[in-house]
């Protein structure tokens, strides 16, 4: 009962996944919810900690609430990561409508109302933290990836402000906002910019592994990082999209783009 408990949305694979035995080997249990129950069951008995699972889609009313309420219910939330996340490649006039809801839904909404429940326990108790998984895209814009981008900078800012007021509240909870840039996971291929074994046009030397990303992360948060970005190479794109003018970003196109 004495150890420290850590929620992670979007548990069922890449990330979400390398996060969970991460923080099991820190002595965390466990809450890990994501829409695939099989996987996460096969993740939980894999684990050496305590697990709780909990089948939810964060792009849904019901989805967000459910997980409000798994937070409000368990007082000694200790780290919440805001993983869960898609993407789309398409132009946004052309993608359904629906999609793009989803993914405000969940790349906005439901970060904001799960970080709420998740400070409200955390600042009065004085303690925990909060990583929100955002992307090196929230840097730029890409055609194809209007909303995509557009969240993830949501996040970026969202973070940053939170980690002010909470300066300012004296409070030493930790907020941080992790901008992986191309990562060996199922993100690219459910997406459809890579399969099976192709890199999709992207240099090989761009890509990351997941447990190289969650270890960058948990380093940062551990010394109090508010943006962590994982990899000398993706620092480098994301100081210098910050800094190109307008008129260059416009034709900067990120490999693969040529798709859409």
């Amino acid at each position: 009962m004495d150890k420290p408990v850590a929620l992670i949305t979007g548990a069922s694979s890449g990330i979400g996944t390398a996060f969970a035995w991460k923080l099991a080997a820190r002595g965390y249990n466990l809450i890990l919810l994501a829409r695939r129950a099989d996987r996460l069951q096969t993740l939980a008995g894999e684990l050496p900690v305590a697990v709780e699972t909990l089948q939810a889609d964060l792009s849904t009313e019901a989805g967000i609430a459910g997980a409000e309420r798994a937070i409000h219910e368990r007082p000694r939330l200790d780290l919440l990561v805001n993983n869960a996340g898609f993407g789309t490649l398409r132009r946004f006039w052309e993608a359904p409508v629906e999609g793009q809801t989803r993914m405000h839904e969940l790349h906005v909404m439901a970060i904001m109302r799960l970080t709420h429940a998740a400070l409200a326990r955390m600042v009065p108790y004085g303690r925990g933290g909060i990583i929100n998984v955002s992307s090196v895209a929230a840097f730029g814009q890409s055609p194809g990836n209007v909303s995509y981008c557009a969240t993830k900078a949501w996040i970026n800012s969202f973070t940053e402000g939170l980690a002010i007021e909470l300066a300012n509240a004296n409070s030493p909870v930790k907020v941080q906002a992790l901008c992986p840039g191309f990562t060996a996971t199922e993100f690219h291929e459910t997406l459809g910019l890579i399969t099976g074994d192709s890199t999709g046009g992207i240099p090989r030397f761009l890509w990351t592994e997941a447990d190289d990303v969650v270890n960058a992360s948990l380093h940062g948060f551990d010394r109090g990082k508010v943006i962590v970005i994982p990899g000398w190479k993706y620092k480098t794109v994301a100081t210098v999209m910050k800094h190109l003018p307008w008129s260059i970003r416009r034709r900067a196109s990120r490999p693969g783009g040529s798709r859409i």
